[in-house]
């Protein structure tokens, strides 16, 4: 017989399965087929039937294995097999996979779905509220045999606990700046009440898409939402500005306190370097109190005198020194004071008199 590639048993003919379903075959060939087929074709049907029992586990999903309709087994992503159907069965659940509920509306068609939006707050206002819930499966068991249906459940949920947030929130705060808490509410809430509930899903997200009053009273709710979006701007802006001017006033308020103790050191420092000047001085003019009188009298006009105006008057000149005291005033005035004329005058006559007058500095 031809080798066809098969493997040897250790058997005492050295004879595969497969060579003794082969030699049957011939054998019921070389019989004119008088034998029955059944049992090569039974063989062959429970090959098929073992076949049957594997399957493929996707990336991002998990199988969970039934045996007669009892969970035994959760399976990893790849190729695996099982008992075939009846004995085992197997329900594969994409676990990566995002998955989306619409609440008051329905993307296709495009439509509102009243009882669904309408809900009471907590001002007993009626608002319009819109949102999208996305979720995912977390626990592939409690998704297929714990309710009957999932998805529905997370619907439902979603409306009880988005009515009981805005229901204890006012109609302002659900409009403008209690948007997030009511979704982060409504996302807590949510999830309790599916694990309540055993549903095996987690809520990735809960997005307000509208909240809105109705329609009848919509355009007078908006102006007042501008208004005070328009009072908050004007508050950001004057926080602004006194966030400018406060550190500016605090700066030169440091500024001139720095001043101010700059001077005040320098004043104690000068003064003390004057007593310290002064205790010196008189050291010395205690050991010669002539000599250190004359010569802080000497270093005293040295001082005074270059910043003084000086009249030199002869010895010989007339009327003492009552003629020279309006001087001055008559120097602002750009006249020549007549006593100074006549003095001009006897001194051009010729008379040996000293020179007297104004010396510059």
């Amino acid at each position: 017989m031809v080798d066809r590639g098969r493997r040897r048993s250790d058997g005492e003919n050295g004879e595969t399965i497969w060579e003794g379903l082969w030699e049957k075959w011939m054998r019921w060939r070389q019989g004119g087929g008088r034998r029955k087929p059944w049992p090569f074709l039974a063989v062959i049907l429970i090959g098929i039937w073992l076949a049957t029992g594997i399957y493929m586990v996707g990336p991002g999903e998990q199988g969970v294995v039934r045996q007669f309709g009892k969970e035994v087994a959760l399976t990893e992503p790849g190729l695996r097999y099982r008992l075939p159907w009846p004995i085992e069965t197997v329900n594969v659940v994409n676990m990566a996979v995002v998955r989306r509920v619409e609440i008051g509306f329905r993307t296709e068609p495009r439509q509102i779905m009243l009882e669904e939006s309408l809900m009471l707050t907590g001002d007993e206002n009626i608002v319009d509220a819109q949102a999208i819930v996305q979720y995912k499966v977390k626990d592939p068991s409690q998704y297929l045999f714990k309710v009957v249906d999932p998805d529905q459940t997370l619907r439902d949920s979603t409306e009880v606990a988005l009515r009981s947030v805005i229901g204890n929130t006012t109609i302002d705060d659900a409009m403008t700046v209690g948007r997030i808490k009511v979704q982060e509410g409504t996302m807590t809430f949510l999830q309790q009440l599916l694990d309540t509930y055993e549903t095996g899903l987690l809520v990735t997200e809960v997005k307000l898409q509208v909240v809105d009053p109705p329609g009848q009273v919509k355009d007078a709710f908006h102006e007042v939402v501008r208004a005070r979006e328009d009072r908050e701007r004007l508050i950001n802006e004057a926080r602004g500005y006194f966030e400018d001017i406060i550190p500016k006033a605090r700066g030169e308020v440091e500024k001139v306190i720095r001043a101010a103790e700059a001077y005040r050191e320098r004043r104690i420092i000068q003064a003390q370097g004057d007593a310290a000047k002064f205790l010196e001085v008189f050291k010395e003019y205690k050991k010669a109190k002539e000599v250190t009188g004359k010569r802080l009298y000497i270093e005293t006009l040295e001082r005074v005198l270059p910043r003084t105006e000086k009249i030199v008057i002869g010895t010989q000149s007339e009327g003492g020194l009552l003629q020279f005291l309006p001087l001055r005033e008559a120097g602002k005035k750009g006249e020549r004071p007549s006593s100074i004329k006549g003095g001009d005058e006897k001194r051009s006559e010729g008379e040996n008199q000293p020179p007297s007058g104004r010396v510059p500095r």
